[in-house]
């Protein structure tokens, strides 16, 4: 098979990207092999092709939105059957069996895998995985507009479980990149008013466009008090300026994996019970629950695609923000 594979971390104007053929991998018991469709292209790629993670694997094929069709089965596999779609997101396996795993909280397993850095990811025409941590996809969308769902899509969704926001309740939004684009969604779905904060004009008239009950900016002041928040630019000066805005019991959920040194210098932005909590990985129920509500509406997310060959500059426009919608590979 053709893949995309990662030997030398460098910066990718320097291609860390070299294409190779590579033997067709074939699935284990219990594991399914999925003949690639599609698979997006996201900033995390562009970290681990540069250096930002360490090399868990190498060589190492990147991507971790993965989407397909499944063409072969292991030995005892049930749950999927030849000719399913099957998707496959960051998380690529968990134990089961530590303390995390036990308390239902698999995106902290001590012995977790993830797609695209320890285990071989989706810039490929094949990949293999349990059939456990692979979600079965709808099959009336497109694989291209499928594959954001694995990672924006469910990382998202994360996030805004994080929040436990429920119908009538109110939701801070600050930056409006992907995973916000599919939270307003989701959450206007369920009954709950959402405010948008963010810079860019272009993604305020996205919100707009999407349903947002107030967009503005960072200097304009709120017309109410949030029920809870999701804060994305990983800009740690912005916590404080969260905290200012939520209500008593507010909780606020910071979506950077890192950030800039975050200081809060005030207490009363903490008390009467606020909170805050990081997010950090995805488990295979927000996944199954995500794909479950987007297919029930009619989820929308600007796209550019790119076809195969194009990956290394997929990987530049993305780690740039260069790109015109969600980068997607076209693998088929």
């Amino acid at each position: 098979m053709r893949a995309w594979i990662i030997e030398e971390q460098k910066p990718v104007e320097e291609r860390p990207l070299k294409l190779v053929e590579l033997p067709d991998p074939h699935p284990r018991p219990g594991e399914i092999r999925i003949k690639i469709m599609a698979c997006g292209i996201c900033r995390t790629d562009a970290h681990i092709a540069e250096g930002d993670l360490p090399l868990h694997k190498k060589p190492i094929i990147p991507g971790h939105e993965i989407v397909g069709v499944v063409d072969e089965i292991g030995e005892g596999v049930t749950g999927f059957k030849i000719g399913d779609r099957a998707g496959v997101t960051w998380l690529n396996y968990a134990c089961g069996t530590c303390k995390y795993c036990k308390r239902g909280k698999e995106n902290l397993c001590e012995n977790a895998r993830f797609t695209g850095w320890d285990a071989d990811g989706g810039y490929a025409e094949y990949t293999v995985i349990n059939e456990k941590f692979a979600l079965k996809l709808p099959e009336n969308r497109k694989f291209e507009e499928l594959a954001p769902w694995m990672c924006p899509g469910v990382a998202g969704y994360r996030a805004f479980r994080l929040t436990g926001l429920e119908k009538g309740q109110k939701l801070g939004l600050y930056g409006f990149g992907p995973s916000a684009t599919y939270i307003l969604q989701v959450a206007k779905h369920l009954g709950i008013e959402v405010f948008v904060i963010t810079r860019s004009e272009k993604n305020r008239e996205a919100a707009r466009k999407l349903g947002a009950d107030w967009i503005g900016g960072y200097e304009d002041k709120l017309p109410v008090k949030l029920d809870g928040s999701i804060l994305f630019p990983p800009v740690g000066d912005l916590v404080a300026f969260a905290l200012s805005q939520l209500d008593k019991g507010g909780r606020l959920v910071l979506g950077p994996v890192t950030m800039t040194p975050v200081v809060i210098k005030d207490y009363d932005l903490l008390w009467h019970e606020r909170e805050i909590v990081s997010l950090a990985n995805v488990t295979r129920k927000d996944g199954e629950e995500f794909v479950k509500i987007a297919s029930q509406i009619d989820i929308k997310m600007d796209l550019e695609i790119y076809p195969f060959e194009k990956a290394p500059e997929a990987l530049i426009a993305t780690r740039h923000s260069r790109q015109k919608g969600t980068a997607v590979l076209k693998i088929r």
